[in-house]
């Protein structure tokens, strides 16, 4: 059975860090890639970065280029977020979701119907 569990969101202020984990079981996890997404109260589900777990490569939303950071470790098939320099417009709730690895290749990895397993997400509310 796929399973994705993330967790590590909380309440942190502007300018914070936290470490978002996402916990992966069932698969194989080098023949796929693991994105991270978050939806605002009222909006929509929006991507935030995707790793390609076979290479590495990533990939990130222009809103978090050079404050995010993902990574992975594959020995315990586990993907991490670090989130630093928080503003109030990161708070949402946070989603890990599996990516086929070819279709991270297409060039639109951050598309939410292309995934087909999600977590149950983990909150992140940054205060001002």
């Amino acid at each position: 059975e796929v399973q994705l569990q993330a967790c590590g969101g909380g309440l942190v202020q502007v300018g914070g860090s936290l470490r978002l984990s996402c916990a992966a079981s069932g698969f194989a996890f080098d023949d796929y890639a693991i994105g991270w997404f978050r939806q605002a109260p009222g909006k929509g589900r929006e991507g935030v970065s995707c790793i390609q777990l076979g290479d590495g490569s990533a990939v990130y939303a222009n809103s978090v280029q050079g404050r995010f950071t993902i990574s992975s470790d594959n020995a315990k098939n586990t993907v991490y977020l670090q989130m630093n320099d928080l503003k109030p417009e990161d708070t949402g709730v946070y989603y890990c979701a599996r990516l086929y690895w070819a279709r991270y290749y297409n060039g639109k990895p951050l598309v939410p119907s292309d995934y087909d397993y999600w977590g149950q997400g983990t909150e992140v509310t940054v205060s001002s």
